[in-house]
């Protein structure tokens, strides 16, 4: 039986100058991670570029994802999920500013 648990939603600090992610599990072959987004956006000029396969789910806000190779801005919403393929260069082009956006985010190889 585990020791302890946590809330996914708990605890988000109250100022959030910047976005942030939090590991919750690792291993050699997969990292689980938990992202909280309060307007964070990605820089103009920067692509995510990772070696890795990344599988997302949105849990609690809302945000847009771009991806370089057509340009397409994909809406997410609560419960929206994708699987991003190792070096498909993609940002996160916007979440609301007004409210927490919580990702939970598996990288595989």
């Amino acid at each position: 039986m585990p020791e302890s648990s946590a809330n996914i939603f708990e605890p988000v600090p109250a100022n959030l100058p910047e976005e942030v992610s939090e590991i919750l599990v690792k291993s050699d072959s997969v990292r689980i991670e938990r992202i909280v987004s309060r307007g964070h956006h990605s820089p103009d000029s920067f692509w995510c570029d990772q070696d890795t396969a990344e599988w997302v789910i949105l849990l609690k806000g809302h945000a847009k994802l771009e991806f370089e190779e057509d340009s397409k801005l994909l809406e997410l919403k609560p419960g929206n999920f994708l699987n991003i393929s190792a070096h498909q260069k993609h940002r996160v082009q916007w979440t609301d500013p007004d409210r927490d956006t919580v990702w939970l985010a598996v990288h595989y190889q």
